[in-house]
């Protein structure tokens, strides 16, 4: 026997072996296995499809979060800027307070200090005319201690009034 010389009957018995775990394999095999990778390419495209969409959901919850972002940014910007407004009206309001106040002050002491000056000229006043009398009355006693100056201060009071 050669073994690079084919003969017919091994010929044969092969062709029906093969023909045989052709026919098993198409019966058997071809179908669980085709169905096998037809699931599997099923599940690919299922996993591709998912993907896809996760990754268009992905986009969506990435552009709201971007809005809120947006929006929270937005809504700081408006507080901090009410709250300045509301700073400058309290600084303003209370510097007005504070020079109505100062004014009232400065009008109440400017009252006072009137009221002193006022008090202060009646007493000067008073002190002067209680000295001009006081001098008054040592000149006139002065003048008038004897008989011959009463006279004389008499004819020369009566010398300067004249008759209408």
């Amino acid at each position: 026997m050669d073994l690079i010389t084919p003969e017919i009957g091994l010929f044969f018995w092969q062709t029906i072996v093969f023909l045989v775990l052709l026919f098993v394999m198409a019966k058997f095999a071809w179908k669980p296995i085709l169905g096998a990778i037809k699931q599997r390419e099923n599940s690919i495209n299922d996993a591709l499809l998912s993907a896809e969409n996760a990754k268009k959901e992905m986009q969506n919850l990435q552009a709201d979060n971007e809005k809120l972002l947006n929006e929270a940014r937005a809504q700081r910007d408006a507080m901090l800027k009410e709250a300045r407004e509301i700073k400058e009206k309290v600084v303003s309001d209370a510097a007005a307070e504070a020079q109505a106040k100062a004014d009232k002050i400065v009008a109440n002491a400017q009252v006072i200090i009137q009221n002193e000056k006022n008090a202060a000229m009646v007493d000067l006043k008073n002190q002067v005319a209680t000295l001009s009398i006081e001098i008054a009355e040592k000149v006139i006693r002065e003048q008038l201690s004897t008989t011959e100056k009463q006279h004389k201060l008499v004819e020369d009071m009566l010398a300067d009034v004249t008759l209408k």
